[in-house]
């Protein structure tokens, strides 16, 4: 791949592990400037990685980094940290929104401090990286400006409703983001897209949800959603608007058909994603 990202900054939530640091370390070997949004600043006792350890990795690939202790619940955070990615690096080219919640319980498991958790972080955290005062001024001014929500299509079949009510209104919310967005900038030539993987990720949040069981070979690396963000946000950002794209289908049309690299383990049946497809 060419340098495509070079000097770009790149400002990503929940990028102190999994698909969003993944995203930040793709860009990184490119030369971008990544701002590392999430809350980890110190080592946590059950997931693995901070924002300084991110950093440091950035870094190491040739990425240069500002790493910002950020709440997506708390304005305050996200405006700082939009303001101090101004300041550093002089403007923002892509925000990609990460972050997230999830609790896959149904209505009476679910308690209301999960629910407003997961409202709080997906749908509202997502709604107010966007709306911050200098964050959509200052992608207007980008050569090619995108936002990335890592969210599913808006599959309304009810089996994606009936075990997880919570959670799924939370994350369509972002979706419909992308819906409203995307209309709402495309005056401005901000493309607003999706994404989201065609079969289960191993990251530390699915290993929280399946008890810290071994689960890994019936899944990919995040990696392959990092690689499909990549491609997106290369975009011509006129032209490339509203889609909710597959992992898999956005690195088969450019040309990707060895998928084994993935893979934890090759060659080995992947476990199709249950969420949204």
């Amino acid at each position: 791949m060419f340098r495509k990202l070079a000097g770009k900054t790149i400002f990503i939530s929940g990028a102190s592990r999994g698909i969003g640091k993944s995203i930040a370390l793709t860009a990184a070997r490119d030369g971008a400037n990544i701002v590392i949004a999430a809350k980890t600043a110190a080592p946590h006792p059950k997931l693995r990685g901070t924002i300084h350890t991110a950093a440091d990795e950035v870094r190491a690939l040739g990425g240069r980094c500002l790493p910002c202790v950020v709440d997506v619940r708390n304005e305050e955070d996200v405006e700082k940290a939009v303001e101090t990615a101004v300041s550093t690096f002089g403007g923002i080219d892509a925000l990609v929104n990460n972050a997230s919640a999830i609790s896959l319980t149904g209505t009476l498991a679910t308690a209301m401090k999960t629910y407003d958790l997961m409202q709080n972080v997906n749908a509202r955290g997502t709604f107010l990286v966007y709306r911050v005062e200098k964050c959509i001024p200052y992608l207007k001014k980008a050569e090619n400006p995108h936002i990335l929500n890592i969210s599913p299509p808006l599959n309304m079949n009810p089996k994606w409703f009936r075990d997880h009510i919570a959670y799924t209104m939370a994350k369509y919310g972002m979706s419909m983001c992308v819906l409203g967005m995307s209309e709402e900038l495309k005056p401005f030539n901000i493309a607003v897209n999706a994404l989201w993987p065609k079969t289960a990720i191993w990251t530390a949040a699915m290993e929280m949800l399946v008890g810290g069981k071994d689960m890994s070979h019936k899944c990919r690396k995040p990696e392959i959603v990092a690689e499909a963000a990549y491609v997106i946000l290369n975009k011509d950002a006129r032209n490339f608007t509203g889609n909710f794209y597959i992992d898999e289908e956005v690195l088969k049309e450019a040309g990707i058909e060895n998928f084994d690299r993935f893979a934890f383990k090759p060659g080995t049946r992947f476990c199709h994603d249950a969420l949204f497809l």
